[in-house]
């Protein structure tokens, strides 16, 4: 797990670390300072086993659990088949969603986002007028206890504005709202439920007024342009555009996909005054003072600074045209600009104005322009994998302008542009990559622990048998997930990880134990029992110091997934891998002692 790369490996590596340093320190101190310790501290009594009267009622259930499940083959296989099956219908869990994956799950923070995009070309009071409109809306909650809004501005700089680019907003039609909520302690209510009920209570005003609105939490998930991002690649612009609304209609079409955005602008009419050059040449004036003219009256110039007594620091002086005569076409005409000999003459005679449309914006990833439609997910499936699930079968349906399918990309961009191709980016790529390398990183660790236990007990089949619980863990791990409501996340597989060290050197040192019982010469059902139920109670006590240990994180809702794995692998894997073992390695060594016999016999 130290060596997993991408988002989660700083994350995760100093569990891994921190655990090995943790189990080399104390193995130290179970070989030095327990012995000293237990010669200081505990009474010295006579060497002595306990007499079946004497055994707890944990020891005594155990055997009389387990000598029928030894002794009756019926009993025995009724025993594994269950045991499958109850692994099965744990597996069966993710596939009928009955456990949801995601990457992370969300968090619950004191403030969240609320952006808003009014149509291009909105002027910036109509803006602050819907934002106002939309926050007093959002402040009807009882969580919300106050807000900011910042229109044709970005708000102050946090998660969001550093990972989906919100600093840069600065147009007149862009706003944002800041949205404070009362303390966790103050609230029962969860920040992504109150998101939740902000986004449904908002929207009616965002289509009243034709903006686009995003509700956006703090910190929204992994650092990703948006939870949803579909990249549209293509030979040109016009065909991306055009695949690309398609996409963005698929996406508001899907169940469960809200906030639907793309990243291309309404179509805004562009003046450009082209300058006669002749006649402003005859006039005595240059195009840099027209273009500075029709600065000045549009933006305004700073042409020097006031000593306000009550200012802290000088306030600048801007000349600027009043907006009322600055708002036609006719009225720029009508700005006069001075010519060489002082006569003032107006624009309108010095200009021609051609009417267009301005350019939309081309981005480029990789050096490959690209088209972005984005979204994000809410309801019961909060999952980019679930809902790219439900996009992809809206794609199916769409053709590309050449007639084609679309193709489509889950990891990687295409090599080539010559066609029309979509590619799955946003968290989808994060928790795809975080699963396929902790994949990787578990099958790994398997083989490892195969490789140690193959060289100390040597052979090849009793590894098998120890390493058998870690599946079963499952067994536990899902079905605590579901009753939890809890996302099977990355910490989750974290939990399953790190369970299966300590599940694996429980069933090694029964393994070990009964192997001692065998050489001391009691017969293979005996050692089987009597190595389970000396060493029962000393792996409750474990479990217990997991299920202990991990309930402190139990209510963190990025770690809850790691402590339900601990806590419920280690609770189920105690009470099915104890019987699970033995009767294991009981059917191992008698049918190798049956090969023994045969061979003895035809020797």
């Amino acid at each position: 797990m130290a060596f997993v790369g991408g988002l989660m490996g700083p994350y995760m590596r100093p569990i891994p670390i921190g655990a090995s340093v943790a189990m080399l320190f104390s193995l130290l101190i179970a070989f030095v300072v327990s012995p000293w310790a237990a010669i200081r501290m505990l009474k010295r009594e006579g060497n002595h086993h306990e007499e079946e009267g004497q055994e707890g009622w944990s020891t005594r259930l155990y055997r009389r659990i387990m000598i029928p499940l030894l002794t009756n083959t019926g009993k025995r296989r009724g025993f594994l088949v269950g045991v499958i099956l109850l692994l099965l219908l744990a597996l069966s869990m993710p596939l009928l969603k009955i456990v949801r994956v995601k990457m992370l799950p969300f968090d619950n923070k004191s403030e969240l986002q609320v952006i808003v995009d009014m149509p291009d070309g909105t002027t910036l009071e109509q803006t602050a007028m819907v934002t106002r409109e939309i926050a007093r809306r959002a402040a009807a909650e009882p969580e919300v206890i106050n807000y900011e809004v910042y229109a044709g501005t970005a708000g102050p700089y946090n998660f969001n504005g550093l990972v989906r680019h919100y600093f840069l907003r600065q147009a007149p039609n862009q706003a944002d709202i800041q949205v404070n909520l009362l303390p966790k302690g103050e609230r029962s209510a969860q920040s992504h439920d109150i998101a939740k009920r902000i986004r449904l209570a908002i929207q009616p005003i965002g289509d009243k007024y034709g903006a686009r609105l995003k509700v956006a939490e703090i910190p929204p998930g992994p650092p990703v342009l948006q939870t949803l991002v579909a990249e549209i690649y293509g030979p040109d612009q016009a065909q991306q555009l055009q695949v690309a609304a398609q996409v963005r209609d698929a996406f508001k079409r899907t169940t469960g996909v809200v906030d639907v955005d793309w990243y291309v602008e309404d179509p805004q009419p562009e003046y450009r005054f082209v300058v006669d050059k002749e006649k402003a040449a005859l006039s005595g004036v240059s195009t840099d003072q027209i273009t500075e003219t029709l600065r000045m009256a549009l933006s305004g110039a700073v042409v020097g600074i006031a000593h306000q007594p009550k200012e802290k620091e000088d306030v600048d002086i801007v000349l600027q045209l009043p907006r009322k005569e600055r708002t036609s076409m006719a009225d720029l005409g009508e700005i006069r600009v001075a010519s060489a000999n002082g006569t003032l003459i107006p624009l309108s005679e010095l200009t021609k104005v051609n009417e267009g449309t301005i350019e939309k914006s081309i981005y480029h990833k990789n050096l490959k322009r690209v088209v972005y439609v984005t979204g994000d997910v809410a309801g019961k499936e909060e999952s980019p994998v679930y809902a790219i699930i439900g996009v992809s079968k809206e794609l199916d349906k769409l053709k590309t302008p050449s007639g084609a399918t679309l193709e489509r990309y889950l990891t990687r961009q295409p090599f080539m542009t010559d066609h029309v191709s979509i590619k799955w980016d946003g968290e989808w790529q994060i928790t795809y990559e975080v699963f396929r390398d902790l994949g990787f990183a578990f099958a790994v660790v398997l083989v490892l622990i195969y490789v140690i236990v193959v060289a100390w007990f040597r052979s090849f089949r009793v590894p098998l048998v120890i390493m058998a619980p870690i599946p079963l863990t499952l067994v536990g791990i899902l079905p605590a997930h579901a009753l939890m409501g809890a996302f099977f996340t990355a910490t989750s597989i974290i939990g399953f990880i790190a369970g299966a060290g300590i599940i694996v050197r429980n069933s090694i040192i029964l393994v070990d134990f009964i192997e001692l019982r065998r050489r001391q010469g009691m017969p293979l059902k005996d050692a089987v029992v009597d190595a389970g139920a000396v060493r029962f109670r000393p792996m409750l006590l474990t479990a217990a110091a997991v299920v202990v240990g991990a309930f402190v994180i139990l209510f963190d809702p990025i770690f809850q997934g790691l402590a339900i794995s601990l806590m419920a692998g280690e609770v189920a894997s105690t009470l099915l891998s104890r019987m699970a073992v033995p009767v294991l390695y009981y059917l191992h060594s008698r049918r190798e002692e049956r090969g023994l016999a045969l061979n003895e016999g035809g020797a």
